[in-house]
């Protein structure tokens, strides 16, 4: 308004300025004529002088008359604006809003959002109804939504109140009561743990076990003739099992290291020690086959010396009992032994109040459903008892012991098997008893919203991460073409899309560099310790390893449709399948892989991996000929360059492939379009016959001295280079 007002207020002084000097002209004009007219005619001398205020007052009326009429004009027009903007409605968002969030904000559908990011920089295939949007793309919505945008931290901020379960305080120690010792047996495989354990037990426990490898943890309750009680816990030593042999030492008072007098230490002897360190609980080492012949068990001493293990016979504080697990020799000195280093501990536990434990081992029993051992660590456990384990929780309808008898109460350090779980908790979890089940579904739902909201934490982060990414992309992209015309960058962008890989959504159905696997396993460790064996896979270029299920419990219908559906192998471990899901899969063309021993599975899966890979040309050579003399022979208008040889290895094929070798290198390969001794044509030319040969590229030339070799090629199974470690 002001400029407009300047500009008329200069145009009106401009015209008022030449008015001014046209009066000044006749005012010199006149004051020539003024003493011949002053005393004739006075009025009309006085009417021939302008007035420049009449000319004043003019100005300053035009002037206010259009400042008001431009400032009744503005008000209007901003009363308009103010009106039209107090309609839009505001939609509340924050950041790291979902799609369907939005949408819900905005009281529209949910392909109105989509329909709002069409023809902009972000992906819509990959948007999902729970993807998360950036600031851009909100703001990008709700403007073209005509919606007015608040920004809330009610989402962020909005923090819901803790309802987990926890450990309660320490109890007066003038209320707690002697407790058995728990007591983890570990070691190398196959230095007799397992049947160290079955002579204390005086049951079969290693027959059980498949090719005498315990497959998991078993925990057992041992009485012992004096009337003291032993849990043991029996650890896998096999190379695949470090995690089970942690949370063994993890709930343990006392390890008892197994080393076989004829092996000595170990690579899983060494892992043990450690494990038993990281934990602090103190080590009896029990010296096993020690009836064979000519066995040292002083060398197992001084080895363990260098992984800070110290015998009492070397001034230390390790106990040391040279046993026979075959023949039963000195066991009562080794549960002895054990007994007096639980005393000098002085275990003891409250029996009263709330249960706490440890889940020892999980797996779902086809009668029971989801069954747990666990070990009891304070309190007592009744049947009828709520227990809350992970993101799991449980009515007690029955306990059990090791030999699957009935029990009606477990006490601290008693190993015990549970059914009533809603679902299966993992191996390792902790075990609370709260008072009622309302008050462990809250516990529940509580863990499961903490584990979103850490999910949800993680998906912000790589979202955040991708934008950056993708707007680093598009500088650089706008750098690149910023001074091309529009058919220069489409032309560019063309040749280098041709030159991409296929994404993974256009690779072709059953590609066979991708192997898609679904777990099955007896227990939740089981699982667990094949899920960390496939963590150290390390050959994805050569062929992929997908995880498309993996879980507890025996192979069903499910199992082989997600198979078919990906063309996968199913793998299981001391699971079964029935004949029906046998026969289902066979329909469907789906492999179902079962296994007993953990290194035959892995082995199994290596065969698989392998048989992805394409095949690698091998070649075996047949004959070796040296080349004595070069010549032409005329073949019509051309001639053709003929090489004189000799035989000296195997024979020369005809029909077989050639190269030619000068100086150790390969100066060509291909096929032969003659071969003939003297002047007859052959096929075959044996060891110390003279032949002639041409080529059939006939501007290779031929030089006294270089070999000719006749090889075939033969197609060999490739094998994966994964090394799972053992």
């Amino acid at each position: 308004m002001n400029q407009k007002i300047l500009k008329l207020e200069n145009l009106l002084r401009f015209h008022a300025l030449c008015r001014q000097l046209h009066c000044l002209g006749q005012r010199r004009t006149l004051a020539q004529w003024r003493h011949v007219f002053s005393s004739a005619y006075p009025v009309w001398t006085a009417q021939l002088y302008a007035r420049p205020w009449q000319t004043d007052v003019f100005i300053g009326a035009a002037l206010s008359q259009y400042r008001l009429l431009v400032t009744k004009k503005e008000e209007r027009s901003r009363k308009s604006q103010l009106s039209s903007t107090k309609s839009r409605k505001e939609v509340e968002v924050w950041i790291g809003i979902t799609v369907e969030e939005l949408a819900r904000a905005m009281e529209k559908d949910i392909d109105y959002v989509y329909e709002a990011l069409m023809n902009t920089a972000i992906d819509i295939d990959s948007l999902e109804a729970d993807s998360h949007l950036d600031e851009i793309w909100i703001k990008e919505v709700i403007k073209k939504a005509g919606l007015k945008l608040k920004w809330s931290k009610l989402k962020q901020d909005k923090v819901r109140e803790n309802k987990d379960a926890v450990r309660r305080p320490q109890a007066d120690p003038a209320l707690l009561t002697p407790r058995s010792p728990v007591v983890t047996i570990m070691g190398h495989v196959d230095h007799g743990k397992t049947t160290l354990l079955d002579k204390l037990r005086k049951t079969q426990v290693a027959a059980m076990e498949a090719g005498g490898i315990t497959q998991h943890i078993g925990a057992f309750l041992v009485s012992l003739p004096s009337g003291e009680k032993i849990t043991f816990l029996d650890t896998p030593g096999h190379a695949a099992f470090s995690a089970m042999r942690a949370r063994g030492a993890q709930v343990t008072d006392i390890v008892i290291l197994v080393v076989a007098a004829d092996d000595g230490v170990m690579k899983q002897t060494v892992e043990s020690i450690q494990h038993a360190k990281d934990a602090q609980v103190p080590i009896i080492l029990a010296i096993n086959k020690c009836d064979k012949a000519e066995v040292d068990p002083e060398k197992v001493k001084k080895e363990l010396l260098a992984y800070d293990v110290v015998c009492e016979d070397y001034g230390g504080d390790v106990q040391v009992v040279h046993v026979s697990a075959l023949t039963g020799d000195n066991l009562m000195a080794l549960a002895e032994a054990t007994i007096a280093l639980a005393e000098m501990l002085e275990l003891k536990a409250d029996p009263n109040g709330p249960v706490e434990g440890t889940v020892i081992e999980s797996f779902t029993d086809k009668g029971r459903g989801p069954v747990t051992t666990a070990i009891i660590q304070r309190g007592t456990l009744r049947k009828g008892s709520i227990l809350v384990a992970g993101k799991s929780w449980a009515k007690v309808r029955l306990m059990f012991d090791e030999n699957g008898k009935t029990i009606n109460e477990a006490s601290p350090s008693m190993p015990v098997g549970i059914i009533g779980w809603r679902d299966l908790p993992s191996a390792g979890d902790e075990i609370l008893e709260v008072e009622s089940e309302p008050r462990a579904r809250e516990v529940v739902d509580w863990r499961k919203y903490e584990q979103q909201q850490e999910k949800n934490k993680e998906d912000l982060k790589m979202i955040e991460e991708k934008r950056r990414e993708h707007q680093e992309a598009h500088r650089k992209a706008r750098e690149k073409y910023g001074t091309l015309n529009w058919k220069e960058r489409s032309f560019i962008k063309y040749q280098e899309k041709r030159e991409q890989p296929l994404k993974p959504k256009e690779k072709r159905e059953g590609d066979s560099h991708i192997l898609p696997i679904i777990i099955k396993g007896d227990v939740d460790g089981s699982v667990e310790t094949i899920l960390n064996i496939m963590d150290t896979y390390d050959a994805s270029h050569e062929c992929e390893l997908e995880l498309v299920h993996f879980g507890v419990g025996d192979i069903t219908e499910t199992d082989v449709n997600l198979a078919e559906t990906f063309h996968g192998v199913i793998y299981g471990f001391n699971v079964n399948a029935g004949n029906v899901i046998q026969q289902s899969a066979a329909k469907k063309g789906v492999k179902i892989k079962l296994h007993k021993i953990i290194y035959r599975l892995i082995e199994d899966l290596q065969e698989e991996l392998s048989s992805r890979l394409p095949c690698t040309v091998e070649e075996h050579p047949i004959g070796e000929a040296s080349i004595l003399a070069t010549f032409s022979v005329a073949e019509g208008k051309k001639k053709v360059p003929v090489a004189g040889c000799r035989v000296q290895k195997g024979q020369l094929e005809k029909q077989k492939k050639f190269k030619l070798i000068r100086n150790g290198h390969v100066i060509w390969k291909g096929s032969l379009t003659s071969l003939k001794h003297h002047k007859d044509d052959i096929s075959v030319i044996k060891t110390g016959m003279d032949c002639g040969l041409s080529l059939d590229e006939e501007k290779i030339e031929f030089k006294v001295g270089d070999a000719i070799i006749c090889y075939e090629e033969k197609e060999v199974l490739a094998k994966t280079s994964w090394d799972p470690g053992f």
